[in-house]
């Protein structure tokens, strides 16, 4: 499989038509989330066309309220076959033994392997997926603009990315059209910046 040709022959193809694509391969697929702002168009951008994908949810714990809120929302409202992954430690027992460290703090990578990283190995390791649905958009990231619509992770696995073209006023206009809810009031403690990569895409 030709990860050049694949993209060439995707870039004029809408992102329902890339979405139809990856699923004709008949491979074993989730769809990652972590409910960040105009996640729900992914998720309801691949379960219109597959109800029961697994829809892989690994909480840090440190979501805002909102973010909380807005996740049960699309729980229900888009009847989400959601699977919760947590890291082993507890929130209140993390802040005793090494607390929120910044991101320039010789821990933070020891609290981004507990509250991202490890949760993340392990729901991929049971899902074992072939074809993983991400909501990755260019511009977000240096490492991101790197990549394309298609690419291999590091474990191998073939990442889709429909919507990676797609600007924000985009994004609005799927979610104003489809009647989705959004959220910004978000917050990721492994990047703080939102031009920061966080370790699960590179």
């Amino acid at each position: 499989m030709n990860i050049d040709e694949i993209n060439q022959q995707l870039q004029h193809k809408s992102p329902r038509e890339i979405v139809a694509w990856a699923l004709q391969l008949g491979k074993k697929s989730v769809v990652t989330t972590n409910f960040r702002p105009y996640e729900s168009a992914i998720l309801h951008l691949v379960t219109k066309q597959k109800k029961d994908i697994p829809v892989l949810w690994c909480d840090t714990g440190y979501n805002t309220p909102q973010t909380y809120k807005h996740a049960e929302l699309l729980i229900e409202s888009l009847a989400l076959n959601i699977h919760l992954y947590v890291p082993k430690q507890s929130v209140a027992h993390r802040n005793v033994v090494l607390g929120l460290p910044a991101v320039d703090d010789i821990n933070h990578s020891l609290f981004t392997e507990q509250v991202k990283l490890e949760p993340f190995q392990r729901a991929m390791k049971e899902h074992t997926p072939e074809v993983w649905f991400t909501n990755l958009r260019k511009g977000q990231t240096a490492f991101r603009d790197t990549i394309n619509v298609v690419s291999i992770s590091k474990d191998g696995v073939l990442k889709v990315s429909p919507f990676y073209h797609y600007t924000d006023d985009q994004l609005e206009a799927y979610t104003t059209v489809h009647k989705l809810p959004n959220e910004f009031s978000y917050f990721d403690p492994t990047k703080v910046a939102n031009n920061r990569e966080c370790g699960l895409h590179i």
